[in-house]
């Protein structure tokens, strides 16, 4: 579902390789999680694969379309949250839910459906006719997840989307993914929280300096030791 192939992003003239010959398969039906220390290179690999920034070598295809060769194309397929969303403060909330399915063309009454479903989940009901500058930052972490899911995209790209959640609302979003990745869809999340990484991902990258140092299952990454954690494996590699 999602192709990485050799890409490299770097700065300042080169200067700074932010990410450094990085390839790797997410499949259909898989949640993956994403990690490294701050500065590793998650967020630049991120803005890559929704086409935010454009790789200086290499390919990212989505289901098979390339983001930098049909960008609408591949675009109408994802789902993005960023690691800190800029709403439109102006917007009520029911307003820019609207807008956002009005941007993926989504149809009145699936969208009236899809809207009310998630504000139900995430307790916004109250909230919603309220303008967006109001909201607390879990309030609009909520709302730039509604928005971002209002199309019912087969790929979810989300960069640390539990920050600011409460502990109810972290539940059902881990839930949701769940869910989805259960029908034949892809979750792509980065999270520095490792054990909620561990349970609930079914393949683990570890991004270092640019670099994939380590992908695979628990299992795999444990190679036989049942009771290595994720923790000490991403501190043991990162350390090195």
């Amino acid at each position: 579902m999602i192709d990485i192939r050799n890409i490299t992003k770097s700065y300042n003239n080169g200067a700074i390789k932010a990410v450094d010959n990085l390839s790797l398969e997410v499949k259909k039906g898989e949640i993956f999680g994403f990690i490294g220390p701050n500065g590793a290179g998650k967020t630049t690999t991120i803005k890559m694969i929704v086409g935010l920034l454009n790789p200086d070598n290499g390919n990212i295809l989505i289901n098979g379309i390339d983001i930098m060769k049909q960008s609408i194309e591949a675009k109408r397929m994802i789902g993005y949250v960023p690691d800190s969303p800029l709403l439109y403060d102006r917007l009520t909330g029911t307003e820019y839910l609207n807008f956002m399915a009005d941007i993926y063309g989504v149809a009145a009454d699936v969208r009236r459906e899809r809207i009310e479903n998630y504000l139900r989940m995430f307790e916004l009901e109250d909230a919603a006719p309220d303008l967006i500058k109001s909201y607390s930052h879990g309030m609009k972490q909520k709302i730039a997840l509604t928005g971002a899911l209002i199309h019912n995209p087969e790929v979810w790209i989300l960069d640390e989307p539990m920050v600011g959640l409460d502990p109810k609302s972290s539940h059902l979003l881990k839930n949701q993914m769940r869910e989805h990745c259960d029908k034949g869809n892809t979750v792509f999340f980065s999270t520095h929280v490792l054990d909620v990484a561990e349970r609930l991902c079914d393949r683990v990258g570890i991004i270092h300096k640019g670099k994939l140092i380590a992908i695979g299952t628990m299992d795999e990454l444990r190679q036989g030791d049942i009771k290595e954690s994720l923790e000490n494996i991403f501190l043991e590699l990162t350390e090195k």
